[in-house]
């Protein structure tokens, strides 16, 4: 199984190559516990994402809490291996419609 460490790694390559323009930062703060790891910012728009090795992989205190606060503000969403994909899109379309509501 990959590590979390590496998957993050690949998520931020992946992003920079889809949106070379957006800025992502690793988010390594102990500041506000359960905060996701990766935030993306593009534009107007910006989207906080919490990686894990699993679906089923242990989560800790506060991430479920501020994945879905953030999800009601822009977009947030778990994101590992076997949605990936799914991630992605979702990004996609949430960007456009950003670039809609400009």
């Amino acid at each position: 199984m990959t590590s979390e460490r590496v998957l993050q790694s690949s998520i931020i390559k992946e992003l920079e190559r889809q949106y070379p323009e957006a800025v992502v930062l690793k988010i390594d703060s102990p500041y506000i516990q359960g905060f996701p790891d990766l935030l993306f910012l593009q534009n107007n728009f910006w989207a906080a994402l919490e990686v894990k090795r699993a679906r089923n992989a242990v989560r800790q205190p506060n991430q479920k809490y501020w994945v879905d606060k953030l999800d009601l503000l822009s977009f947030s969403r778990f994101i590992y291996p076997s949605n990936l994909g799914k991630v992605f899109d979702e990004l996609e379309e949430a960007l456009g419609w950003s670039i809609v509501r400009r």
